[in-house]
This record gives C-alpha cells, sequence and structure tokens, in this order.
C-alpha cells in the first residue's frame, strides 16, 4: 500500500518528557488530561506515555472519552468532567470513572444511575469560580452539598474530589487569581463544614502550575503541557509532540503578474516558482493564515501564497524549482527551522491548542519512539496494527 502524502508525526518521547517533568513539579500530584483524543495526539498512547512517566491519574471531558481509555485497557483513575443529564453514567460508575458534577439535578442522576448499578458512584463536586460556563455557581453550592452529603449516607454517592478552574491563571500576578483561589478555599470549607471529606481538591491547569499561580493545592490538571504547549508563555522546559509533514503534488513557474489560488488576491511580482500541497482547511489548516503562514522546503522557510483551499495549498519556492514527492515540513519542534505550532497559531490569531486538535482524518497518523526497541503503535482509532523493531507504525486515519 502507498504510503500517505502527509503524515502527523507523534513524538512520544515528548509527552513522556513533559509528564515527566509535570510529575516532578507538582510532587507527583499528575492528573493527566487526555481530552479531544489528547490534545490530537492519540488518547490510548498518550495515556500510556504519562502514566509510565509518573501520572497518577487521567482526565477527560466526556463519558464516552473515558470509555474509549477503558477500552483501550487502561485502569488507571478516570475523571471525566463535562456531561449532560442524559449521558450514559451508568456505564461510567460501572467501568470505575469518576464524574465531576456541578449541579443538584446532575447529582441526582447520578445517584440514580449508581443505585442501578448497586455501586457508589465517585464524583468531584465542580465549582464555577467567575468563568461563568461549566462548574457549580456559588449561590447553589451549599444546596449541592447538602444533597451530595445526604446522597453519601445512602450509600450512593461518595464525594471523592472538589474541582475549579482559574480563569486568568496565564497572566501572572492578575489579581482575579488571587479572588478565584479565595473562593475555592471557602468552598472546600464550606463543603467539609457540611461533614464532606474529599480526598482531593484541585484547581490548577497547565498555566496555574507553571507560574506557581494554582500552588497549594491537591491534583494539577495538566492538559496542554503535556504536549509541549504553554499558555502563559513562561516555560522552556516543555517539548512540542507534533509534526505535521507532507509531500509536493505539482510543480509549475509563475510569469510575473500571474495570481494564485481562488481571487487571485497574489499575484507575482517576479518570474518564481509553485509547488502545490495536498492539504488545506479540511485538514485543519486555517484559512485565517494564509498570507502570512510558512513551510519548510529544502531547509528554508517558504510562504504559502493566495487563499487556502479545502484540499490544497500552494508555496511560493522563488528561484528554486522543487519536483513532486519533495518532502515539505509543515510544523515541528522548531530543530531544523521549521515552524512551529505556536508560530502558526500566530499566523492564524488563534491559540496552539486550536492548531493541534483541528488536524484531519485525511493526514495519517504515526506514533514514533525514540531509544526503543519495543514495537510502536499506531495512534488514532483504526490504528490497532503493532509492528515489532520499528520506530513508527502509520495509520490511515485520525
Amino acid at each position: 500500500m502507498a504510503s500517505p502524502a502527509s503524515e502527523l508525526l507523534v513524538h512520544q518521547a515528548a509527552i513522556h518528557t513533559n509528564a515527566a517533568h509535570f510529575a516532578a513539579l507538582t510532587g507527583g500530584r499528575l492528573l493527566a488530561v487526555v481530552k479531544a483524543d489528547a490534545f490530537g495526539h492519540g488518547h490510548a498512547e498518550a495515556a500510556r506515555a504519562v502514566l509510565d512517566a509518573g501520572a497518577g491519574w487521567l482526565g477527560v471531558a466526556s463519558v464516552e472519552e473515558a470509555l474509549a481509555l477503558r477500552a483501550a485497557g487502561i485502569r488507571a483513575p478516570v475523571l471525566s468532567w463535562l456531561n449532560p443529564l442524559d449521558a450514559d453514567l451508568g456505564a461510567a460508575i460501572a467501568a470505575e470513572v469518576d464524574l465531576a458534577v456541578a449541579s443538584p439535578a446532575l447529582l441526582g442522576a447520578v445517584s440514580r444511575a449508581a443505585i442501578l448499578q448497586r455501586r457508589r458512584a465517585r464524583v468531584h463536586l465542580h465549582l464555577d469560580l467567575g468563568m461563568a460556563r461549566d462548574g457549580c455557581p456559588r449561590g447553589g453550592w451549599s444546596a449541592l452539598c447538602e444533597l451530595a452529603h445526604e446522597l453519601e449516607r445512602q450509600d450512593a454517592v461518595r464525594v471523592v474530589g472538589i474541582m475549579g478552574h482559574l480563569s486568568c491563571a496565564d497572566v501572572v500576578g492578575h489579581p482575579q487569581t488571587r479572588l478565584e483561589r479565595q473562593r475555592f478555599v471557602n468552598a472546600v470549607l464550606a463543603a467539609r463544614r457540611r461533614r464532606l471529606r474529599p480526598a482531593v481538591v484541585h484547581l490548577a491547569a497547565t498555566a496555574a502550575t507553571v507560574t506557581g499561580e494554582g500552588a497549594g493545592f491537591g491534583l494539577h490538571r495538566i492538559g496542554a503541557g503535556l504536549f509541549g504547549i504553554d499558555p502563559s508563555g513562561t516555560s522552556a522546559a516543555l517539548r512540542p509532540a507534533l509534526s505535521l509533514t507532507t509531500r509536493v503534488a505539482g510543480a509549475r513557474e509563475l510569469e510575473p503578474g500571474g495570481g494564485v489560488g481562488y481571487g487571485l488576491e497574489h499575484r507575482a511580482e517576479r518570474r518564481t516558482n509553485l509547488a502545490l500541497l495536498p492539504l488545506g482547511y479540511a485538514d485543519g489548516l486555517p484559512r485565517s493564515a494564509a498570507g502570512r503562514a510558512e513551510v519548510l522546503v529544502r531547509g528554508r522557510r517558504c510562504p504559502l501564497v493566495g487563499r487556502f483551499s479545502m484540499d490544497m495549498v500552494v508555496v511560493d519556492t522563488g528561484g528554486e524549482q522543487v519536483r513532486p514527492g519533495e518532502p515539505v515540513t509543515v510544523f515541528g519542534p522548531g530543530d531544523d527551522g521549521e515552524p512551529t505550532v505556536a508560530d502558526w497559531a500566530g499566523w492564524a490569531g488563534t491559540i496552539p491548542h486550536e492548531i493541534v486538535t483541528r488536524i484531519g482524518s485525511r493526514v495519517a497518523r504515526v506514533a514514533r519512539t525514540t531509544g526503543s526497541t519495543a514495537a510502536a503503535r499506531a495512534v488514532g482509532s483504526t490504528g490497532a496494527a503493532r509492528a515489532a523493531g520499528s520506530t513508527a507504525v502509520r495509520t490511515a486515519g485520525g
């Protein structure tokens, strides 16, 4: 079978190194967040890497994500924190998945599911500290704690944790962080006054952990940092874990004044050479980066020109004529001068998280291990194949 033109290389060693860094930084109190297919890096492989590096817990958004980890044979503690009332709560409880609850209604649904399963559900009470999205509004916190205590008495639930999320932790010294930390402390005290005894409390995500703004609490929920993304921009210790490569699909010359792409918004000032790449916005390249983005061709950066199409973009290679089949690096760690995910986020006016999670399923995922003779596993929902003695295995989808 011919190899695909474009590949997303997942550097498992980088994920392991980043996780080990956070395990040391948090004194082993690491809850590794592998939601959204581990930020596009492959949930099962990433989970194994971070657990091997010292993470004690895993975190995901939905019950479906948690059950996928269990289906992959992962038995570590898993917390799921974003579920509607009609989520498959019974399956989560049966699979020993912890559930965050942010309302009496959801807590009631969890307790009913637990009774049907003849198990006690493990729950984390989730407080909104000021972001007005997920989490219990502060005005409803007392009622949630009182219901939780009553359901504990009925052996329907066990309050394992209390959690919150800081809104401005990526800005060191932001006054909102101090306010939200105090709100969280008060909420934990209020829960304990209502005879709840959570084993863990957790507030800090990646930014708050890197900056120290979230110090002093139990678990640290690290997601983006595992994959080399620092929302605070203050850490030099993290290693990017993705490289996106492709191959030239076609090449041609362009006369002075010639246009490129829909609308012919780009016109050549002089005779130049173009290379066509088989990647477009359907594959995750943001259209908003057009006119600014670059790729690495033959060891030097070259600009993408014209509007991005669904399936293709065009590179201006200047005086060099490239050939179909030549490799091109769209982004990577930056070691060889290639653009990074952070560069692409800047060109698109977004954050690195969006870039890494939007790469489409047409791009083959390749898991790469370094310094290991163990078989590498293909990343992705279809990547069940293994190849002993190889450092990389390719799978056709995401």
